[in-house]
């Protein structure tokens, strides 16, 4: 399996790997992206049917990526000589057109062309035409490709399809690692401030308007021009341990992610098994996902932002169903469903590769 470190990524990783264990599967996890950081070493520790392979190549969306994409591709092959898996499961797309002589599943987390239509309203431009080749052939030589959701997997089969075989996995996570603890009067959220898609600047820019304080888990300085961010009522938190945002969302009454992309969206899982109640950018992703158990915003009126938080503030009762019917909602999106629906599938392509 691969997986980056960079991103939400790494969590539905390790996840995964845990909630495979029962079914005696073990993972040789190669590492893309960024060095681990003492934290991620730290989780890798716990899980005992993990192998860790490391690299640092650069991702597939990241600037100039293509001659260190093709080295990964490399370091893949002699990787799958040396463990031999049954299997291969990818979480970067263009790898997927390598030959490992083995099944071999990509997932679609996210892409950039469905990052570019709905954070920019437009199509990528011509410098993502080498992008949308390379995405194309990895997943057109998948035997099976996996999203999150069925609206991700519908939009990854406009722009790249047909595929040989797609499933819709849900994502999930350890309810253990969660808790509903005593609710205190703040909004919570998690996210780069100059991120478009999660879109937490706008966010940030009602908060003065809010009766309650908002907490960001997430740097306030942008990492290109080190200009740090300062607003009324808004307080930035810095990068927290999963232990410090589990203890955060237990206290939040609110978690707000008012994204205009995202494509499954584990935080605000995370918050969800917290009781915290959920106000999400209206997506058809987060639509699927959490039906009445969340107050939807379009992502680019502050307005309609400020007014569904102020009326969730003002609103006790209407709060607490709210939260009740998020946490009813996460029971769906734990981690072990997703390990048996994986487990399923792994042994579909194997039957069904083994019979070809």
């Amino acid at each position: 399996m691969t997986a980056d470190t960079v991103g939400g990524v790494w969590t539905y990783a390790l996840e995964l790997i845990r909630a495979l264990a029962p079914f005696k599967t073990h993972v040789a996890l190669a590492t893309m992206g960024a060095p681990l950081t003492e934290e991620q070493r730290r989780q890798v520790e716990d899980i005992d049917n993990l192998t860790l392979h490391e690299s640092s190549y650069k991702l597939e969306w990241m600037d100039d990526p293509w001659e260190e994409v093709e080295k990964a591709g490399e370091w893949l092959l002699k990787l799958k000589e040396e463990v031999q898996p049954d299997l291969v499961h990818l979480n970067g797309l263009v790898h997927g057109a390598l030959d490992f002589g083995v099944p071999t599943l990509v997932v679609v987390h996210s892409c950039v062309l469905s990052w570019w239509r709905a954070v920019k309203d437009e199509e990528a431009p011509q410098e993502w035409n080498k992008y949308k080749e390379l995405v194309t052939r990895g997943l057109q030589n998948a035997h099976m490709v996996v999203a999150p959701t069925q609206a991700m997997l519908h939009q990854a089969e406009v722009l790249y399809g047909p595929f040989q075989n797609s499933s819709v996995v849900y994502n999930g996570r350890g309810q253990h690692t969660f808790q509903f603890g005593k609710k205190e009067p703040f909004v919570f959220s998690m996210g780069r401030v100059w991120d478009e898609a999660k879109n937490i600047s706008t966010l940030a820019h009602i908060a003065s308007d809010l009766a309650w304080p908002v907490y960001i888990a997430g740097d306030a300085r942008h990492p290109a021009t080190g200009k740090e961010v300062e607003l009324e009522n808004v307080h930035f938190l810095g990068q927290l341990t999963e232990k410090e945002v589990s203890d955060w969302l237990s206290r939040a009454s609110i978690y707000a992610l008012p994204a205009k992309y995202e494509p499954f969206g584990l935080t605000i899982l995370e918050a969800a098994m917290s009781g915290c109640a959920l106000v999400v950018g209206k997506t058809d992703s987060q639509a699927e996902i959490w039906g009445n158990a969340a107050k939807y915003v379009s992502p680019n009126d502050a307005d309609d932002l400020r007014d569904t938080i102020n009326h969730l503030i003002d609103d006790e009762f209407g709060r607490n169903i709210m939260a009740m019917r998020a946490i009813k909602r996460s029971h769906g999106y734990t981690a072990d469903p997703m390990g048996q629906d994986y487990d399923h599938v792994y042994r579909l392509l194997l039957k069904q590769v083994v019979t070809a």
